[in-house]
């Protein structure tokens, strides 16, 4: 079993401090304080209603399931999902583990009786999709068996919870996400099934799903975890919960003495690579793409999963060596442990030097401390690209390990429409808007209706250059496509970012160069200077062909704003420079890192000259030249 007596007695000698935040985590879920996303915590009253959503102080219709418009309704339904998903369960399971208290069991099966009643099959917004079904199963399932030997479980309550687990179970399978939708829904309603069925194989209804809900789990790995191990949902917070799925299903199975599926194996093994290698020894985790903060299943009391969180996780089920290295040890990975297989199956990695993920459509470009990164990949999954931003070409910057440049976070999901375009759109990415328009056209709060594609041109890791184009603006009425050359030679500090947009007519180009809320930005002529805590930290030149104007906003509108959490959002600088003219035209940025001695560059200069680009810069007493031969031949400045 996952959860059991003689291993919570080893783990709260080893994990003290994450064992008393688990058992605060259940102090709070007894006296129902619940707090998701952004929103301030809230406190039910008892005995809870499973429909009241208290932020917007509205009570969802217990109708059936279908006839519920979530998109519409007054409510978040992400809170109330949220709240049904019942993953504080397994907390009060542990709790009762590492105690011994009844008080906790107590909990659990009666707010899971009032659950039961108050949710028939079909019945609620809890209902809306298998989906939920498949995700809430899984902490049913987990904390039942966490929960066997309490003297609360009664032969009526453990019939009336595996009944529910196997009318979940047939929603799983009969309801499965398909064809255009099946990305982690997908997983998340297989992984359901499958946990039920693991878990509970004397149950005929839940046994006869089992083989081919993990049959479909090993396809889905194929699909969803591409070749390189990035996410194909081309974000990485639904990258890790895709993968913790995934993980879950591969520990229940290993603990229960058969072999996981290998082709599960080998998807979790590529994914922790690939993360492994993107993070290194020190850099921050990367932020691309939605984020909504999904749990396959809460063992831990941190809000949030991290990166290094997920590969400590991914390490205790796989043996992966290099997952171990970059990973964190937490309590998930503890009770996780007991499933580690007795070899081990680290693949060669790309360790923490410069590498391009060719699938997933990621370059990575280290040296002198510093990482850059560049998107060279699809906007998303399969045909709606749910969870993907217009962000193509996007830079980002860490140096030392502290974010410079970033990712502004994703913001909102149903609780603030506008901030969700905002924050998918490309002016607030760190690329080229051209005249107020986004890469790839908005369908839908989770549908893009006309995707951007990206072709690499060339990528020369050794002396630091990235060569890509998208033809995201072929749609105008005056097509062009954009250009974007990555410039960041590994013997010199300043890294030149060349934006060329060829093709017909008048526009509006602009750079967006978004900074984490922690920075501060004072601006002179054409450049800015970012610090930290009063200290200079990076310098940003603007040069163009046609007449830059630089741009500075923090906090105005849908502008100037990061995102560490969904539901909330923060002022910072977003920066950048814009000019408007003819095609063809040439945006180029100098994004100079400033050490301890606060080393600055000047006297940026741009010039076209037929399919010729120069670029010319002083830096200290030298003068710096890189001629950039239509971005086809680039060669790094000596």
């Amino acid at each position: 079993m996952l959860l059991d007596g003689g291993r919570a007695a080893a783990i709260a000698i080893d994990y003290p401090l994450e064992v008393a935040d688990v058992v605060a985590a259940a102090d709070k879920a007894v006296e129902s304080n619940f707090g998701f996303f952004g929103y301030a915590e809230v406190k039910l009253e008892q005995p809870l209603d499973w429909h009241y959503d208290p932020i917007a102080h509205v009570r969802w219709p217990a109708m059936s399931a279908s006839r519920i418009d979530h998109r519409t309704f007054a409510g978040d339904p992400k809170w109330i999902w949220e709240l049904n998903r019942l993953q504080h369960l397994p907390w009060l399971a542990e709790a009762w583990l590492f105690t011994g208290d009844r008080k906790y069991s107590t909990a659990a099966f009666d707010q899971l009786d009032s659950w039961i009643v108050q949710n028939p099959p079909g019945i609620g917004i809890a209902w809306r999709g298998a989906f939920e079904a498949g995700v809430r199963a899984i902490s049913v399932a987990v904390a039942l068996q966490g929960l066997r030997d309490s003297p609360d479980l009664t032969t009526e309550r453990f019939c009336r919870v595996v009944r529910m687990l196997a009318q979940s179970a047939r929603r799983c399978w009969q309801y499965r996400s398909r064809y255009s939708s099946a990305n982690n829904h997908l997983v998340g309603e297989l992984a359901g099934l499958a946990t039920s069925a693991i878990l509970f194989p004397d149950v005929a209804p839940l046994a006869r799903w089992k083989t081919p809900a993990l049959r479909a789990l090993a396809l889905e790995a194929t699909k969803q975890i591409l070749p390189d191990g990035a996410g194909a949902e081309q974000a990485v917070g639904y990258q890790i919960f895709t993968t913790e799925l995934l993980l879950t299903v591969t520990s229940l199975v290993a603990l229960h003495g058969n072999r996981p599926p290998s082709e599960i194996v080998d998807a979790l093994d590529r994914s922790a690579t690939f993360l492994a290698a993107l993070v290194g020894d020190g850099d921050p985790a990367p932020r691309y793409g939605d984020d909504d903060e999904g749990f396959a299943l809460r063992l831990g009391a941190e809000p949030l999963r991290t990166v290094r969180d997920h590969l400590g996780a991914v390490a205790a089920v796989t043996g992966n060596a290099i997952a171990h290295e970059a990973g964190r040890a937490t309590l998930s990975s503890a009770w996780l442990r007991a499933a580690h297989p007795d070899r081990s199956t680290a693949r060669p990695g790309v360790g923490a030097g410069s590498f391009i993920a060719p699938h997933g459509g990621l370059a990575v470009l280290r040296a002198r401390q510093r990482r850059l990164t560049m998107d060279v990949g699809p906007l998303g999954y399969l045909s709606p690209a749910a969870h993907g931003h217009a962000d193509a070409l996007a830079v980002t910057l860490s140096v030392d390990g502290e974010e410079l440049i970033g990712d502004p976070g994703t913001a909102s999901y149903y609780g603030h429409p506008d901030w969700r375009t905002a924050h998918r759109g490309s002016r607030t990415h760190a690329t080229v808007c051209i005249d107020g328009l986004d890469q790839s056209v908005i369908g839908g709060p989770f549908l893009w209706r006309r995707h951007a594609q990206v072709r690499v041109r060339s990528v020369d890791l050794s002396n630091g250059i990235v060569d890509a184009e998208h033809d995201g603006y072929m749609r105008l009425p005056e097509p062009v496509v954009h250009r974007r050359c990555l410039i960041a030679p590994p013997t010199r500090r300043a890294v030149l970012v060349v934006d060329l947009i060829t093709g017909r007519g008048s526009h509006e180009m602009r750079t967006s160069w978004p900074l984490p809320p922690e920075l501060d930005v004072s601006a002179t002529g054409g450049e800015h200077v970012v610090s930290r805590g009063g200290t200079p930290v990076l310098q940003i030149l603007h040069g163009a062909t046609g007449e830059p104007v630089r741009d500075e906003v923090r906090g105005e509108g849908m502008l100037g704003w990061w995102s560490r959490r969904l539901e909330s959002r923060e002022p910072s600088w977003l920066v950048g420079a814009h000019c408007v003219g003819e095609a063809p035209a040439v945006l180029v940025t100098v994004l100079n890192p400033l050490g301890a001695r606060d080393e600055r560059v000047s006297n940026l200069e741009v010039a076209l000259d037929g399919r010729r680009i120069v670029a010319r810069w002083r830096e200290g007493e030298a003068e710096i030249v890189v001629d950039v031969d239509t971005i086809a031949s680039v060669r790094p400045p000596s």
